[in-house]
């Protein structure tokens, strides 16, 4: 899932070589932390977060499929 989420990111940034996801495991569910840089902060989120959301449904699916539970957090 981490590739998932380094992916979507790259992918939408103009600075893919400052992407960082770090994985944080807890007893129920993941957390990943997405940091970007300053400029592409606003890429990841989109409009009214909508981007955000979206890679959040994503990243839901995802788990759910591997019968876990992931949150995403866009760390500025």
């Amino acid at each position: 899932m981490k590739e998932l989420i380094l992916t979507m990111a790259r992918a939408l940034v103009d600075k893919p070589d400052e992407v960082e996801v770090r994985e944080v495991e807890g007893d129920v569910t993941t957390i990943f932390e997405l940091r970007v840089a300053k400029g592409d902060l606003g890429k990841v989120i989109g409009k009214q977060g909508k981007t955000a959301y979206a890679m959040r449904s994503i990243l839901n699916a995802s788990a759910t499929k591997l019968k876990k539970r992931a949150v995403l957090e866009i760390i500025e």
